[in-house]
C-alpha cells in the first residue's frame, strides 16, 4: 500500500489511525486512493492490541428507557461518531452492584474512555477506576466518591428559575416532587432541584414544610403518587418536578381527575426532553444543551491531559440551565 501511494509505512499508518502526527492533504488523498484499489480493512482488533486501546467509549446510565438518559445516550454517540469511535452501553437500573459489573466489563475491554452518568457511585465502583486507573468522566451527576473530571447542569440554578416563575404567576405556594428517600444527598440532580425549589420559597417567604413530596423519577410511579395528591383535600397551585418524566405523570392524572392546567393547577418540569414541548398542555421546563455536554464529555474523555492537577471546583464543567416557558404554568 506504501509502494503504490508513494509514501512510507509509517505515513501509511498515520492516515489509518488518524495521527499522532499530521499528514498533507495531498498524500492523505493517495494514501486514501490506495486504500480503495486495495480494498484494505484495518483489523482493528490487532490495532486495538498494539495500542491497549479500543475505538470504544463506554457509557453507563441509570435507564435509557427513561427519556433524559434515551436523549443524552444518544448525544454521547453523536459526539463519539464525530470523533471516530463508537459507544458501548451500560444500564444499571439504579443498582450498585450493576455500575460495578459494567465499570469491570468495559476497563477490561480497554475502552478508550468512559462516560459514567452515576447514581450514587459506591466506594467498591470508584476503587475499580482507581484500580483501572481509567480516563473517566462524570456526566449530569457528579458522586462524593471519586473526584473526576465532571460535566454537569446548573441544576440548583435551574430550579431556582422554575419555581420563581411559577410565584410570579401569582400561585400561594409551588410543592414539590423530588426524588426517594434513596436519593443521594450529594451530587445528584434531582437534590440539587429540590434545594433550588427551597432556595426559591425561602426568597419569597413561604415555606416549604410539608410540600415535598417523594416519587421516583419515573411518570408510572409519578402519576399514581399525583392521583392521590391531586385527589386529596390540600391539592397545591403549583407543582414543580424534578424530571419532565414525573412532570408528564402528573399531568395524565390531572387530566384524569378532570383538573385543568393550568387553569387550577400549575406544572413545571426539568430536563426539556422532547415529550415536553408534545405535552397537553405542552410542558414548562429547565433545558440545558445536552448535545454540548455530550460534546465535551467526550472531548474531555479522549483529552490525553485529562488528568490535571487542579481543586474539584476547576475540575467542573458546568452548562447553564434555560427556563423555556410554554402552557402548563399559566403562560400563553
Amino acid at each position: 500500500m506504501a509502494r503504490l501511494a508513494g509514501t512510507s509505512t509509517a505515513v501509511v499508518s498515520y492516515v489509518i489511525n488518524n495521527g499522532p502526527r499530521p499528514v498533507a492533504p495531498a498524500t492523505r488523498e493517495r494514501v486514501l486512493a490506495a486504500i480503495k484499489e486495495l480494498g484494505y480493512r484495518p483489523d482493528r482488533v490487532a490495532q486495538a492490541m498494539a495500542s491497549r486501546r479500543t475505538d470504544l467509549i463506554g457509557l453507563i446510565i441509570p435507564d435509557a428507557r427513561q427519556p433524559f438518559f434515551g436523549e443524552m445516550a444518544h448525544a454521547v454517540e453523536q459526539a463519539a461518531s464525530e470523533r471516530g469511535k463508537m459507544v458501548l452501553v451500560g444500564n444499571t437500573d439504579y443498582v450498585g452492584e450493576r455500575e460495578v459489573h459494567y465499570l469491570r466489563a468495559f476497563l477490561g475491554m480497554r475502552v478508550s474512555g468512559l462516560i459514567l452518568v452515576s447514581h450514587a457511585l459506591n466506594d467498591l465502583a470508584a476503587a475499580e477506576i482507581d484500580a483501572w486507573d481509567a480516563r473517566v468522566v462524570l456526566l449530569h451527576e457528579r458522586p462524593e466518591a471519586i473526584d473526576d473530571v465532571a460535566v454537569v447542569t446548573d441544576d440548583l440554578g435551574g430550579a431556582q428559575l422554575a419555581v420563581r416563575h411559577l410565584l410570579e404567576h401569582g400561585y400561594e405556594y409551588v410543592a414539590c416532587m423530588g426524588g426517594t428517600a434513596e436519593t443521594p444527598s450529594v451530587g445528584d440532580p434531582v437534590s440539587d432541584h429540590v434545594e433550588g425549589w427551597k432556595r426559591a420559597l425561602e426568597e419569597a417567604g413561604i415555606s416549604a414544610e410539608g410540600r415535598l413530596f417523594e416519587a421516583p423519577y419515573n411518570r408510572y410511579d409519578a402519576y399514581r403518587i399525583a392521583l392521590d395528591l391531586l385527589a386529596g383535600p390540600d391539592r397545591p397551585p403549583a407543582i414543580f418536578c424534578s424530571t419532565d418524566d414525573q412532570a408528564l405523570g402528573v399531568l395524565r392524572a390531572a387530566r384524569e381527575l378532570r383538573i385543568e392546567v393550568p387553569g387550577e393547577l400549575a406544572v413545571a418540569g426539568f430536563d426539556d426532553i422532547k415529550e415536553a414541548a408534545l405535552a397537553d398542555p405542552p410542558l414548562t421546563t429547565i433545558a440545558s444543551d445536552r448535545s454540548a455536554m455530550a460534546r465535551a464529555a467526550v472531548d474531555l474523555v479522549l483529552d490525553d491531559g485529562l488528568r490535571v492537577a487542579g481543586s474539584r471546583r476547576e475540575r467542573l464543567k458546568v452548562f447553564p440551565s434555560q427556563l423555556v416557558v410554554r402552557r402548563s404554568c399559566g403562560c400563553e
